[in-house]
């Protein structure tokens, strides 16, 4: 019998119980890779190292460090009870080096399972225990890349009414294919993926472009929210 999200949160629970110490941090994001059946070697290939280029392009570069730190976490989901870190932890962007270090690490990691379903919904469950370890940042954005809609477990509507999301705001990055179905992929993440305010989709055709599309939604996702013209931060001009 499969467990309902309440248990199944029961079953997280030590992991949404800890914490991590305050960090002067502007946003923790986590990164959530798509490695289920429909995304074959090569393709996964393609995501890990458009990834890898995206953290390290001169406009992420600069984004990152224009202002207070930013906290990373990544992940690879599949299944229902398939997600598997990629990133040892979370880790705090202070510098380039930061950035060089985060990027190999992605660059040069291999998936874990490849013949699972796509569990969207345990993906953002999963997601929502990393952010409870976060360092307490002032916002927090989870980034799911996907190209196939749920299929396997319990749903992200059902996610978002029992994991503590209500105050993250979930970004996707959706890549299409060859086939007919683009409009309704897009449709599909755009109902029932992306929450929270100002949350937005990048679209990609394929994962040969996943590096520029990852790129353009980094930048989106770093911009510094503004007051009177003026960044939060303090970074001005």
């Amino acid at each position: 019998m499969r467990r309902p999200p309440a248990l199944l949160m029961l079953a997280w629970g030590a992991a949404l119980a800890g914490g991590a110490e305050a960090q002067d941090c502007r946003l923790a994001l986590v990164l959530a890779l798509d490695v289920s059946s429909s995304v074959d070697a090569s393709e996964d290939r393609l995501q890990r190292e458009g990834l890898a280029r995206a953290l390290v392009a001169p406009g992420v570069r600069e984004a990152f460090l224009a202002g207070d730190p930013v906290a990373l976490a990544a992940f690879e989901w599949s299944g229902e009870h398939s997600q598997v870190a990629i990133l040892s932890g979370w880790e705090l962007v202070t510098d380039e080096a930061d950035l060089d270090r985060i990027s190999r690490t992605i660059l040069d990691s291999r998936r874990s399972r490849s013949n699972l379903p796509t569990a969207v919904g345990a993906a953002l469950g999963h997601a929502a225990t990393e952010l409870r370890n976060a360092p307490a940042c002032r916002a927090k954005t989870i980034d799911v890349a996907g190209d196939g809609v749920h299929n396997d477990g319990f749903s992200p509507r059902l996610a978002y009414e029992n994991f503590p999301l209500a105050d993250v705001t979930v970004n996707a990055l959706i890549v299409g294919g060859a086939g007919g179905e683009d409009a309704r992929l897009v449709a599909w993440f755009q109902a029932e993926v992306l929450h929270g305010p100002g949350a937005f989709s990048v679209y990609t055709r394929g994962y040969d472009d996943y590096a520029n599309a990852m790129e353009a939604k980094l930048l989106k996702e770093l911009e510094l929210p503004m007051v009177g013209g003026v960044p939060l931060d303090g970074a001005a001009g």
